[in-house]
């Protein structure tokens, strides 16, 4: 699937509107931090020989601002939390070890114990020209806190992917609405779209699509347009009202693949329409979830131009069994209490409350045995 598209085009943004997505290109730091020594404390900036003093205190160091002169010997300067470190001055003096009496001041305490102690030295966190973020990197608050320190106000990013959402057959109603005989609410369109807000790419929900051939390749069209990756759900299977395989070859799209031997989400569907991707999607909620989790996502991170796309596994304890598995992959929904793995009850493709309730998938290879309580297996986050 990401074989089928390379990162979206770079644009330069703001620091604030870079965030959850990932560098375009190394970034470099455009100074040094910290550009003069600083000092860690709030106390008095000594010459670390000549303790335990005393010393004549002759002035103040603050943040932002510094003495106007060096350091003599046997003076001190009162000195607080990143403020400059005077010339003549090589450790600090911690405040809850000095006694001051008017200007002089003396060491009441065991005071620092080596030269530098206390002070942050000129290029401690990192020097102009080092590469602060890796590109393909997330750019998480801190990476953007670490850019901003660094001397940026905008980064380069990958365009935020354009992600259209379609739902299809005749069964579904819109949220909300009556529910008479087997219709249902088409709960697919709202819950990838909650799924995907968290992450940096444009969602565009299309509504109920009918199951008729036509309709579906004109919605597939339409989208294609605008879209970069046609999310669509139900309609993927093999059944005579499964429209979306046709549809798609109707429309003129390329399938990639179609079905992955895993549970859920067995009629799993990549195709090319045009400049955008698509991804068929079971239309069982439960099913959907589970291969968004672990297709839409990626292939999202993947436009942004992530360096590492997929999710990241774990190892848990079980707290519960869980069966031997089939010819198929299978994740079972669990939850994650005091360290242990609960499976949770209900595991039909179609069982949303056991999904609300689980915040990690276990992954469970293809022919796996039974796992007993205590046994070690995989994890993926939910969150």
């Amino acid at each position: 699937m990401l074989a089928l598209a390379s990162p979206l085009p770079v644009e330069q943004v703001s620091l604030i509107e870079a965030v959850g997505r990932y560098a375009a290109e190394p970034i470099l730091a455009r100074r040094t931090q910290p550009a003069l020594p600083l000092s860690a404390m709030d106390g008095y900036a000594i010459r670390f020989a000549e303790r335990p003093g005393p010393w004549t205190v002759i002035g103040e160091s603050a943040a932002g601002g510094g003495l106007n002169r060096a350091l003599a010997p046997g003076e001190t300067a009162r000195i607080f939390t990143g403020a400059p470190v005077p010339e003549g001055a090589d450790a600090i003096l911690i405040q809850e070890e000095a006694t001051r009496d008017g200007d002089r001041l003396t060491m009441s305490g065991e005071g620092p114990k080596a030269v530098g102690e206390f002070v942050r030295p000129v290029g401690g966190d990192f020097a102009e020209g080092a590469a602060l973020i890796a590109a393909g990197a997330p750019l998480n608050p801190a990476a953007i806190a670490l850019a901003a320190s660094g001397g940026h106000a905008t980064l380069p990013v990958h365009r935020r992917p354009r992600v259209a959402i379609l739902s299809t057959g005749d069964e579904l109603v819109a949220p909300g609405e009556p529910t008479p005989g087997s219709l249902l609410p088409a709960s697919n369109g709202p819950m990838l779209a909650a799924l995907l807000s968290a992450l940096a790419c444009a969602v565009a929900d299309h509504g109920i699509v009918r199951d008729d051939l036509a309709a579906i390749r004109e919605a597939f069209a339409k989208a294609a347009e605008t879209s970069d990756i046609i999310v669509t759900t139900g309609g993927a299977s093999v059944g005579d009202h499964d429209l979306v395989l046709p549809a798609l070859k109707a429309a003129g799209a390329t399938i990639d693949f179609w079905k992955v031997a895993m549970k859920p989400g067995k009629p799993v569907m990549i195709a090319r329409l045009g400049n955008a991707i698509v991804l068929g999607l079971p239309g069982n909620p439960v099913s959907a979830f589970v291969t968004a989790t672990l297709f839409l996502k990626p292939l999202i991170a993947h436009l942004l131009g992530s360096a590492d796309p997929l999710p990241r596994a774990f190892a848990g304890t079980l707290a519960g069994p869980l069966p031997a598995t089939g010819v198929r992959a299978e994740y079972p929904r669990a939850r994650l209490i005091d360290g242990r793995v609960h499976p949770l009850i209900g595991q039909d493709s179609a069982g949303l409350s056991a999904l609300a309730a689980a915040d990690h998938l276990v992954v469970r290879p293809a022919h796996a045995p039974p796992a007993l309580v205590g046994e070690q297996v995989e994890l993926l986050s939910l969150a």
